[in-house]
């Protein structure tokens, strides 16, 4: 489960632009440019658990995104990192911006050793995703501990749209799984009421007992 001199001819040219134009000021806007980074999203020769387009190959690598996980137990609000996971994240906008989370459960809850609620998946069965994977991009430190947001997978460079939600510090070893956000506190109690109540069979590791469904997700 568990994975960014001026030469001196220009300025003459620029000089003698400036006098042949109007007298007004330049009101042109030029938008800032943004650092990207390429992304390889291949088709995994599994069918796609909800039909998406792929991502984009090129995906912002700087700054962050504020996504809102409107689930039936509460808002989980997450502030993603396109710096440090911009493929991971990149590929979660988009599949936001499609609707695949939407009316999808949380399927899987685990309350001993690792502390974890794992959503993603649309068939609620733990084997379902986009149809596509992409590589991993794990920085070598990887931690985890509450609020974290992480990339589920099935081994090196499998991810997909499975991911995690961290309720209480968890120790994974290895660290094998993209770190692509934070939960603010607000979302982390939401996630521990919702473990707080079990698994539906009462064991450590199974379908939460609180049915978790993602009604839809928020991407600022």
């Amino acid at each position: 489960m568990l994975r960014r001199v001026v030469l001196p001819l220009a300025v003459l040219s620029a000089l003698a632009l400036a006098g042949c134009g109007s007298d007004g000021p330049d009101t042109t806007a030029t938008e800032p440019s943004v650092q990207t980074t390429d992304c390889s999203y291949e088709e995994n020769g599994q069918a796609a658990a909800k039909n998406v387009d792929p991502p984009s190959a090129k995906a912002p690598a700087e700054g962050t995104v504020d996504v809102t996980l409107k689930t039936s137990a509460g808002d989980i609000p997450i502030t993603m990192d396109q710096a440090s996971t911009p493929c991971a994240v990149n590929s979660f906008v988009s599949l936001a911006k499609q609707g695949y989370f939407d009316k999808t459960p949380c399927h899987r809850l685990t309350t001993q050793g690792i502390f974890v609620l794992q959503c993603g998946d649309p068939t609620g069965s733990g084997m379902g995703g986009p149809g596509y994977s992409f590589p991993d991009e794990l920085q070598g430190d990887e931690t985890y501990p509450a609020g974290t947001v992480a990339m589920a997978n099935a081994g090196p460079d499998t991810n997909g749209s499975q991911f995690f939600l961290v309720y209480a510090d968890t120790t994974l070893n290895p660290a094998a799984y993209d770190v692509i956000g934070q939960m603010d506190q607000a979302g982390i109690d939401v996630v521990k009421q919702v473990a707080a109540k079990g698994t539906q069979d009462g064991g450590p590791d199974g379908a939460p007992k609180e049915t978790v469904t993602i009604e839809s997700v928020t991407t600022d």
